[in-house]
């Protein structure tokens, strides 16, 4: 069975000044979430990914189209007690100390008093907040206030677990930590439906993938079917000794030829084309150093599919800048 069913969903928000046209959220998104795996959500900001959170939620209507959690309708009430929630802001009681705030939450959630303590106990264990159970969320980085809200999400013991955005805005370390516990979930059984901009996280921890842009589905399946489809991928030949961009056969079948002093850098488009630039290579009279197959990653797929921009080398790869 599946844990979410997203069916043409569509979602327009009338503006309140007169004159300007509706805005588009989200149209005719269909997605399927399968019971026990990692679904990554994939776009840039303002693609319709919190929208979309909100609406299985039901913290929103959508106007019109069709969704399924856990088998039920969204207005069944009681499929809520099985999912557990982390907005991308959530506002949390910052006078409350960590012990306290899931006290609170495991309230909410109906769980026996007898058994409440343990319970958090628990889950400050899972998130590595033990020693700071005490502690005033005031005092919180936004690491640890990342951590206490997955802990609130799962102090009920949900089988779907729903996340919006749940490492943006933390460092390596808390990316790690929260992309590790992500992992211990799927161990777990549990389903993850995780919205996200940072294509690495995807690529890292993720079944499943699907990228939306402007409210619209472009791309759904695994990440290794979609960004290698039928193992075909680019090879990169360093070789020495020869101006390679000057002999013919070799930027014939070369889609980028590079040249760094005695060193070329020839990138071919698939490895059909080694052969002939291997034979050219030797037929000049140069050194081949190295022959390399490059891996197609989801970074290259978004771009190819929605031209959105990302930062540069050696940064975190965002597929957007402004809030959803």
């Amino acid at each position: 069975m599946n844990a979410i069913v997203i069916d043409r969903l569509t979602k327009v928000y009338r503006s309140a000044w007169f004159g300007r046209p509706p805005m588009p959220a989200l149209d005719g998104l269909s997605l399927s979430v399968q019971q026990g795996e990692i679904y990554g959500f994939l776009g840039p900001n303002g693609s319709g990914k919190t929208t979309t959170l909100k609406i299985l939620m039901g913290l929103m209507r959508a106007t019109s189209g069709n969704a399924e959690i856990l088998g039920k309708p969204l207005d069944d009430v009681q499929i809520r007690h099985r999912i557990g929630f982390l907005p991308e802001a959530p506002y949390f009681y910052e006078y409350l100390t960590a012990e306290e705030f899931l006290a609170f939450y495991g309230n909410l959630a109906g769980l026996e008093r007898s058994g409440l303590a343990r319970k958090i106990t628990q889950m400050l264990d899972l998130v590595g907040l033990a020693e700071a159970r005490t502690r005033p969320l005031r005092k919180f980085s936004k690491g640890m206030l990342q951590r206490i809200g997955l802990a609130q999400a799962l102090i009920h013991d949900p089988e779907l677990v729903v996340l919006d955005e749940p490492m943006s805005g933390l460092d390596p370390v808390g990316r790690m930590q929260v992309r590790d516990l992500i992992l211990s979930l799927r161990d777990q059984g549990k389903t993850v439906f995780f919205s996200t901009h940072i294509i690495p996280d995807v690529e890292m921890i993720c079944d499943r993938v699907a990228i939306v842009v402007k409210g619209k589905l472009l791309a759904e399946g695994r990440v290794d079917e979609l960004v290698n489809p039928g193992h075909a991928q680019s090879v990169e030949v360093v070789c020495e000794g020869i101006k390679a961009g000057e002999v013919a056969t070799i930027r014939a079948a070369a889609s980028r030829v590079l040249q760094r002093g005695d060193h070329s850098l020839v990138v071919l488009p698939g490895p059909d084309q080694v052969e002939p630039v291997l034979s050219a290579i030797r037929a000049e009279g140069g050194r081949l150093v190295s022959v390399t197959p490059q891996k197609g990653s989801l970074e290259d797929l978004f771009m190819k599919r929605s031209g959105a921009p990302i930062d540069g080398p050696g940064r975190q790869r965002d597929v957007g800048g402004s809030a959803e």
